[in-house]
This record gives C-alpha cells, sequence and structure tokens, in this order.
C-alpha cells in the first residue's frame, strides 16, 4: 500500500516520470485489494454495467448506480485517488445538468475526481465541471458510450485524418484543464504520438506502451471474467477457475458430510451434551 494519499497534483506531476497504475474497483473488498497492491488510482468504472451487472453496454447503467458503487469503493478509505465514471447523458444534457451530476458523485459517492468521455465538443461541460472545483480525466478514442456511433467496439484513428483528429481532441482537453486523459483502442503509434503532444498524463488502455500510465479491469487482471478477454488483456492470474474449484469441493464435502468437521462445530461440555441427550430422550 502506497504511504500517503495520492491526489490530483501528485497525478498530474507523474508527467514523463514513474508510470501511472490504475484498475477499475467497484465495491469495497476490490478497493481494499487495489489500495493493498499500491495501485495509484481506483477507477469506478461505468464498465461496472458489464462486469458485475451482466449488461451488453455500458449505456444501461445510472447515475445512481454509480454513486452506490463509488461510496462502496470510498468506504475502504484508500490512499488511491478514487475517479468515478461520468455515466452516459449525465452530462449530454447541458452544463448545469453536468456539473450537478459530477457534484453527486463527489458529494455522495465520495469521488476526489471524475472521467468523462469525448473530444472537443465536451470542453464546455469540462470547464464547467471544473469551475465548480471538480478535477476531469478525460478519455479519447474507444469511448465505450459511443459503441452504436462507433459501429461497435473498434480501434480508433487507424486512418490519418482520424488519427489528427483524435490528437486535436487530447489537446484541447489537456489545455482545458483536465488532469489526465485516457487513451483506449488506439493504434500504439498514436497512443505514443499523444503522450508526446499533451503536457499531462496519458493512461493507456490498449494504447500501446509509451503512454504515462495504465488501466485494465480488475476482473479481467484478475482472471474473473468469463468468454475471451480483449487483445489488450494481460490477465495475471485465473481466479474464476480457482472460484469454481473451490466451490465444487465445498459441495462435495457437503454431500459427503465431510463439512463440517468437529473442528468446524460449535461443542459444550460433555455433561451438558448428556443432559441435553438426555432431556430431548423424555421429551420423545
Amino acid at each position: 500500500m502506497a504511504d500517503e494519499k495520492v491526489t490530483v497534483p501528485a497525478i498530474r506531476s507523474r508527467k514523463g516520470g514513474t508510470r501511472i497504475s490504475m484498475v477499475t474497483a467497484y465495491d469495497y473488498p476490490g478497493a481494499v485489494i487495489a489500495d493493498r497492491a499500491g495501485i495509484d488510482i481506483i477507477l469506478v468504472g461505468d464498465s461496472v454495467a458489464n462486469v458485475v451487472h451482466g449488461m451488453e453496454t455500458t449505456l444501461e447503467i445510472g447515475l445512481d448506480e454509480m454513486i452506490i458503487h463509488t461510496r462502496a469503493v470510498k468506504r475502504a478509505k484508500p490512499n488511491a485517488l478514487v475517479v468515478a465514471d461520468m455515466p452516459w447523458l449525465s452530462f449530454h444534457l447541458g452544463t448545469e445538468d453536468a456539473v450537478r451530476n459530477a457534484g453527486r458523485l463527489v458529494r455522495e459517492g465520495g469521488a476526489e475526481a471524475v472521467k468523462l468521455e469525448g473530444g472537443r465538443k465536451r470542453i464546455p461541460v469540462i470547464e464547467a465541471i471544473l469551475d465548480a472545483e471538480i478535477p476531469v480525466m478525460g478519455h479519447v478514442g474507444l469511448t465505450p458510450q459511443s459503441v452504436h456511433a462507433m459501429g461497435g467496439f473498434k480501434v480508433q484513428g487507424r486512418a490519418v485524418q482520424a488519427a489528427r483528429e483524435m490528437i486535436e481532441d487530447a489537446r484541447a482537453l489537456a489545455e482545458a484543464g483536465c488532469f489526465a486523459i485516457v487513451i483506449e483502442g488506439v493504434p500504439d503509434v498514436l497512443g505514443q504520438l499523444i503522450t508526446k503532444e499533451v503536457d499531462v498524463p496519458t493512461i493507456g488502455i490498449g494504447a500501446g506502451p509509451d503512454c504515462d500510465g495504465q488501466v485494465l479491469v480488475f476482473h479481467d487482471v484478475l482472471g474473473l471474467g468469463s468468454g475471451r478477454y480483449p487483445k489488450f488483456v494481460r490477465s495475471y492470474a485465473s481466479l474464476a477457475d480457482e472460484a469454481v474449484a473451490a466451490l465444487s469441493r465445498f459441495k462435495s464435502d457437503v454431500e459427503s458430510g465431510g463439512f463440517p468437521s468437529s473442528d468446524e462445530s460449535y461443542h459444550v461440555p460433555d455433561e451438558v451434551t448428556a443432559e441435553l441427550l438426555k432431556g430431548l430422550g423424555s421429551a420423545g
């Protein structure tokens, strides 16, 4: 676990320095585990829709649910910086609405910063949230809330013009005051170029090795998911398989009578046991 609380200025100062580690977490035990590992940033991601609630897209999760998950993470009192995703439609209907919703994530959820998706067209919203003294993390590239507009979860920025547009988006986010920018699902060379072009830390996910940090989903890192993982995921454990094996052993022990054992049961002195059995026998 880190020795002291990670803050927004501390993350901002890591540009070009020690790489930043960020993972998602959505509940108290997940936050405890991430913090014990010394992770720099915990992102309460809207990916909770997929990996916890079994939804097909992040569009299905709402603000009230994000607040509940953020509050659960914050109860762990992590040294890691706690950043909460602003879900779809929580920042699309105007600056006043966006500030109010970001404020709820801070006041009710305990978030220390918020993250929102999009480039230059989000600048007015970002500036309004920053004016309310709420730090903002940007997000460019493959933005899951735009899945329908993008035609699916596809690598972005493969064409020269699209790459140039994304670089301009990232520059605008940095100039507007975002303290860091997530770059998702782009060719490695574009991740490298954006990192060089902005003066704030970039945090990659499927954006190559040259970003100032990297982020992965908690369940992906620990092998807690099902099905195929994206190409950019490296699983460091296979906890889902281990959990299934453990529960299978539990089931077998229950069926055989092997659980619980005498050591796992409560006892009374022999004389009390005798009196109880005697009393039960006479009662019958």
